[in-house]
């Protein structure tokens, strides 16, 4: 079973963080979509993802260390699955209730203190709600929610299962 082997478990996230990376790439620089501020948020937190599960698949822990990288992936995927939350509520507002767009995340960090860029990127602008690409009539925040916390509730299972059943 695959919640036997933390260290395969951790690689399997880790190849589909990467995977999904990948493919943001491929619709950035192949398609030519460019990520508003939400996305590269989000962007960010599969980085993050992919990094823990990366270190914990060298790092191959058991017992109490397999929780931790657990815990720390479920609530990295929890932080993800918010952004992506936020963006699919601006992109279902009607349009008058929609914010108005606001400047570029690179002029902000240019211009602002770096905790209100996070502010006013998490906030949402107007940008956030447009949907460029969909798959079955989903949008990729959508699609991005549906992972992050298809990534949070794999993590928890797999945390209560390493609790119950230790090492």
């Amino acid at each position: 079973m695959l919640l036997l082997n933390p260290r395969l478990f951790f690689a399997l996230t880790a190849a589909a963080g990467m995977s999904l990376l990948a493919f943001g790439y491929y619709l950035q620089y192949g398609q030519g979509l460019e990520p508003c501020p939400m996305c590269i948020f989000q962007r960010l937190c599969f980085m993050a993802v992919v990094a823990l599960a990366l270190i914990g698949a060298l790092h191959g822990p058991r017992g109490v260390g397999a929780v931790v990288y657990g815990g720390l992936i479920a609530l990295t995927a929890a932080g993800g699955a918010a952004i992506a939350a936020r963006q699919v509520w601006l992109q279902h507002l009607p349009e008058d209730q929609i914010p108005q767009c606001g400047p570029g995340l690179d002029y902000m960090l240019d211009m602002y203190p770096l905790a209100e860029v996070i502010t006013k990127a998490l906030r949402g602008t107007g940008e956030c709600a447009t949907v460029d690409w969909a798959f079955l009539g989903r949008s990729i925040a959508e699609w991005s929610l549906l992972c992050f916390s298809l990534m949070f509730v794999a993590y928890v299972v797999f945390i209560v299962y390493r609790l119950r059943h230790g090492p």
